[in-house]
């Protein structure tokens, strides 16, 4: 009994692994590897990932901080989180500006998509995705300064903010995996293992791991809970978007999802906070 409960978790260690290697490019263990069954249900601890990238981010952001005027903190901050994805998220934004900017069929957008090389649309798209994150949490930040929060530490809000934004994001995307068919039909591309099949333990995994930052937020404020509504929204019209023109989703797609829900998370608590 005891042996069986120890290479369950070792199981679950390893699809947790599997999560990291392929979402970011923090150092795993030799023996981690593609597995399609591990890289499938590792799904699950998409959004636990973003707990990662985003105190990551929060942490440059405080070192920084102590150096330099918050903006520069604020851009540092960026600069840690696309060096801890590898930018694996923005390129697929880049790539979905791309493709359907300049693509009128199915055939022609995953086409584009799969280019290497980034567009007009796509270099465009990337930085007002950039500038919208600075300007979003630069005034972010500024929220732990509201007097509803003064009796509270204002740095573990800016994280557990940091945290909510990357969780939440991540969320967002991996649900369409939940509701969608995978467009592309070719084994080519590295995300299609993740679109396989999926069991109720990647979907509860999923949902615990991306709600639970802010439902921990929303112990300060519990308004802040509204926030999922903007972002839940914006998720189904880029799917229905998305399913529109190429009958599916693509491992692009998801990453556009992500960045797109990222940003509109802190705009969205930006707005909130005007009427709380």
């Amino acid at each position: 009994m005891a042996l069986a409960k120890i290479k369950k978790m070792k199981k679950e260690l390893h699809i947790f692994f599997t999560a990291l290697m392929f979402y970011t490019r923090i150092p795993c263990p030799a023996t981690i590897d593609h597995n399609p069954d591990y890289l499938n249900k590792a799904s699950r601890y998409f959004p636990l990932i973003g707990w990662i990238v985003g105190s990551v981010a929060f942490g440059i952001y405080c070192i920084f901080n102590y150096l330099v005027a918050p903006e520069i903190a604020v851009i540092f901050s960026t600069i840690a989180s696309v060096l801890v994805t590898g930018a694996f998220h923005e390129d697929g934004f880049a790539d979905v500006c791309d493709g359907f900017g300049g693509g009128w069929t199915k055939e022609k957008i995953l086409i584009i998509m799969k280019d290497s090389a980034i567009g007009a649309y796509g270099a465009i798209g990337m930085v007002l995705l950039l500038f919208l994150k600075f300007k979003g949490l630069t005034q972010l930040i500024d929220i732990s300064d509201n007097p509803k929060f003064i009796i509270y530490n204002p740095q573990f809000i800016i994280l557990l903010l940091f945290v909510s934004a990357h969780s939440i994001s991540r969320l967002a995307a991996i649900s369409i995996v939940f509701t969608h068919e995978y467009s592309r039909e070719d084994a080519s591309s590295k995300s299609k293992p993740i679109a396989q099949s999926y069991s109720w333990r990647e979907v509860v995994g999923a949902f615990f791991f991306g709600l639970l930052p802010l439902v921990i937020l929303s112990y300060f404020q519990w308004q802040i809970l509204l926030v999922l509504i903007p972002v839940f929204l914006t998720r189904f019209f880029l799917a229905r978007y998305f399913q529109k023109w190429i009958d599916g989703y693509t491992g692009d797609c998801l990453g556009a999802t992500q960045q797109v829900c990222e940003v509109v998370f802190y705009i969205s608590v930006i707005a909130l906070w005007k009427f709380i």
